[in-house]
């Protein structure tokens, strides 16, 4: 059975590991591999993961975990970037486990917390132009395509970013 709750520092390895993964599968062929080590290196390392897990305010609500026989099978966080808008950061799943609603249940913990805790009244999230993993998932949540801008650390500018937003 798989739950859903608040990561703590024993989740660290896995938080990493679901979320090095899912981002290579999701991006190999939208990145160049420099790129996508540069990402990993930069989010998902020990110390940045023990600080995300320790640390929740309404900016960065935490990480969440989807747990099932004590292995981290994905991981998710968001926070709020307005007074009433909250955006989701992070979202990955193992890439074995995609399709099977792990994904859902980690989106709704985080809109819970969201409304409930920061009082948020929408939500965005960014996707990467052409990853057709993510957009029709946010799609299918019920966010809807808003503009383009250019993805984090991409100096280079070839990279863009899909924002998408939802009422909740």
């Amino acid at each position: 059975m798989i739950h859903i709750h608040k990561a703590n520092p024993s989740h660290i390895q896995g938080i990493k590991k679901v979320c090095s993964d899912g981002y290579w599968a999701t991006y190999r062929d939208i990145y160049t591999k420099e790129y996508i080590e540069r990402v990993i290196e930069d989010f998902y390392n020990d110390e940045r993961i023990l600080n995300e897990v320790t640390t929740s305010d309404r900016y960065w609500g935490g990480y969440f975990v989807a747990v099932e026989n004590d292995e981290v099978i994905g991981a998710g966080g968001g926070g709020m970037i307005g007074e009433t808008d909250g955006e989701l950061f992070v979202l990955y799943l193992d890439p074995t486990r995609r399709n099977e609603g792990i994904g859902t249940l980690l989106l709704e913990a985080i809109t819970q917390q969201q409304k409930e805790e920061f009082h948020a009244n929408k939500q965005w999230v960014s996707v990467q132009k052409g990853n057709e993993k993510g957009i029709p998932f946010y799609e299918a949540k019920g966010f809807g395509y808003e503009r383009e801008q250019p993805v984090y650390g991409n100096e280079e500018g070839e990279y863009r970013s899909l924002r998408y937003s939802r009422d909740v």
